[in-house]
């Protein structure tokens, strides 16, 4: 995690400054985009057939420029099941390989500590690690939202993929990109969780229901808390949760408080983690303000993914789509959740 740590006071007064701008993102050309349909429990049209795509980097075209992302599928990869699919996006100065290594701490921290846990649910999850132009998720004109759709393509087009178990997760800028997806994409995405976030991708949206996380430090002098609180409580209203002040530790506590919010609309809740301790940070550690992959964040964003399956309700599809998934008319086993 130390390779995040090193860019974290250089990066600080861009994503204050961008912090002002992200608002302006939310009225862009992407705005105005129906979302891709979601169908319930629907293999892709890459299940049944051996997979095209393998772990390692991939490159693809989208809005006229060459992209990247890094791929990770299950080892024993079975192209009968329909796998559970995440995005990790980075933070400002970070790269999908960051993301996809773990960094300092390897395998551990691996998209944020989730591919080991996934792995140890018998290897459940296809893992994509994409790369942000110079670095960072502007999203400008709605690209990176477009990059998104382009990957989810070629991705359920070469992998058997569940289209109702797909979620997104980042921290920082990453977070942020995340947030953009659950405005711009909430009937294709199932859940994400944002880590140390705010609105810096725009928020083209924000109206339809999704399930979403938000884990922020009540220390975190880059993001402040503030930031986190204002993008949980735009799902809170979406999502029809009860209006309420969740519990957030007190300063000097070094302990974490998770509260999940009461009066949600089924299938769509919304879950607030606020912690004591390290800063700006995906990975606090209770009792200390030092960070790591032993870290209890890890598992609360597992357990809140891992908590949808295949046969729980989907996100209702919008009445019209830009483009639809070519799922194939194929019979999945009975057991169709990701594993």
């Amino acid at each position: 995690m130390r390779a995040k740590s090193l860019v974290m006071p250089f990066v600080a007064a861009a994503l204050l400054v961008m912090t002002a701008a992200g608002t302006a993102l939310s009225s862009s050309p992407d705005a105005g985009r129906s979302p891709t349909s979601v169908s319930a429990a629907a293999p892709t049209t890459g299940c049944g057939k051996a997979p095209t795509l393998t772990s390692g980097t991939h490159t693809i075209s989208s809005s006229g420029q060459n992209r990247g992302y890094i791929l990770r599928v299950p080892a024993n990869y079975d192209q009968n099941h329909p796998y559970r699919l995440v995005f990790g996006f980075h933070w400002l100065g970070g790269t999908a390989n960051e993301v996809d290594s773990g960094g300092t701490d390897g395998y551990n921290w691996s998209y944020y500590g989730l591919r080991r846990l996934a792995d140890g649910a018998n290897n459940s999850t296809i893992f994509v690690a994409p790369q942000g132009i110079n670095n960072g998720w502007a999203n400008s004109g709605g690209q990176d939202l477009t990059f998104v759709d382009d990957m989810v393509r070629q991705l359920e087009t070469g992998l058997c993929i569940d289209t109702t178990q797909l979620f997104s997760t980042g921290f920082s800028y990453g977070g942020a990109m995340s947030y953009a997806l659950a405005c711009a994409r909430a009937t294709v995405f199932r859940a994400v969780a944002v880590y140390s976030g705010a609105n810096l991708s725009g928020c083209a949206g924000g109206t339809q229901p999704i399930a979403y996380m938000g884990l922020h430090g009540l220390r975190d002098n880059v993001l402040p808390i503030s930031s986190g609180r204002a993008l949980r409580d735009t799902f809170a209203k979406a999502n029809g949760c009860t209006q309420q002040n969740p519990p957030e530790p007190a300063y000097g506590s070094l302990t974490h408080i998770v509260t999940a919010y009461s009066g949600c609309r089924t299938g769509y809740p919304v879950v607030w983690a606020a912690f004591d301790g390290a800063g700006h940070d995906p990975g606090p550690i209770d009792g200390s303000t030092g960070d790591g992959w032993r870290t209890w964040t890890s598992g609360e964003v597992w357990k809140f993914f891992s908590q949808f399956k295949s046969t729980t309700t989907p996100p209702r599809p919008p009445a019209s789509s830009s483009w639809s998934r070519a799922t194939s008319v194929w019979a999945p086993r009975t057991n169709t959740e990701p594993r």
